[in-house]
């Protein structure tokens, strides 16, 4: 069954390896395009993303260069991997091709000029993220003690990314943010995130905001990282199938998708290390789901709320 993964670090490890890894098949990228065929991952959403030692001044080169390598190593050397720069090029993929599309994982290459937000989308990017962990000028992350929410720009983000249908991602903001772009947004997303009434982790999602990301005709998708699964001890893949159903339970099963996190994350879920089994989640899915709800969390649930056609 075709997949789309909404999330993974591939090209932070391409950048960090100055030119030493294959996309195609080098061991160390979890999604490298052998993986990527192998588990059958229809569309791979590769997130831009700046480590947060980097110097404010350097960070928008470094956004450029892992774009580079997108362009060069993932797209240039690969003619069966096809750019995603329309909500509309998912319909339009072959037998034997990948689309592959850019997201951003934290506003901070771009620092308070929107200019460079707008470039960043003319080069592809279709979901963006206000933050990390961290704070920065747009909003708080998860992992800031204050908990504030988006700032007048971070507003202005939102603004902008709703009259360019572009996804807002709440994965990775702090709860006063994610309650203000389900609010503001007209495009919201959760690209990597999972419940916290399963796994207290301040990463994951309250009830009562997935609830309300359902209402506003948002997505969440499930991360693979066995800290967002569970609390301690070995992850399985029916672990991460509690979180799925629990989704469900919510109201969600019509807004349920993948984001797995490879190659961002270096522990992993058990049978699921790299995009090579991710057949192995769907086969578990179909122990308890129908055919045609399985189908619905690998990809067609996505493509029925992408913006421009479900909302």
């Amino acid at each position: 069954m075709k997949i789309i993964d909404l999330h993974c670090d591939a090209l932070l490890k391409l950048q960090e390896a100055k030119g030493s890894l294959r996309f195609a098949d080098a061991p160390e990228l979890q999604t490298n395009k052998q993986r990527l065929q192998q588990g059958q991952i229809k569309v791979q959403c590769f997130a831009i993303f700046i480590e947060p030692e980097i110097k404010g001044d350097q960070k928008f080169q470094v956004a450029l260069e892992q774009i580079d390598y997108f362009y060069k190593e993932v797209l240039g050397k690969n003619p069966d991997m096809v750019h995603i720069k329309d909500w509309s090029d998912f319909d339009d993929l072959k037998i034997g091709q990948i689309g592959a599309m850019l997201t951003l994982e934290g506003v901070d290459a771009i620092s308070n000029d929107l200019a460079k937000l707008h470039i960043l989308c003319q080069l592809g990017v279709r979901s963006v993220g206000l933050t990390w962990n961290q704070a920065n000028l747009a909003a708080d992350g998860a992992g800031e003690p204050r908990g504030a929410g988006l700032t007048l720009f971070g507003k202005e983000i939102v603004k902008f990314n709703n009259e360019h249908q572009i996804l807002t991602d709440v994965s990775h903001l702090s709860d006063k943010g994610i309650w203000e772009v389900i609010e503001l947004a007209k495009y919201p997303i959760a690209s990597h995130s999972n419940a916290r009434a399963l796994c207290n982790h301040l990463r994951n999602l309250t009830d009562e905001q997935a609830q309300a990301m359902f209402a506003k005709g948002g997505l969440i998708h499930v991360v693979y990282h066995p800290p967002f699964v569970k609390e301690s001890g070995e992850v399985t893949i029916p672990d991460l199938v509690k979180h799925i159903d629990h989704f469900c339970s919510l109201g969600g099963v019509k807004q349920i998708g993948f984001g797995s996190d490879f190659d961002g994350i270096s522990t992993l879920i058990t049978n699921l290390d790299d995009a090579s089994k991710s057949q192995n989640l769907i086969n578990e899915l179909l122990k308890y789901y129908s055919e045609e709800v399985v189908r619905g969390f690998a990809y067609q649930n996505f493509l029925d709320h992408r913006p421009g056609f479900g909302r």
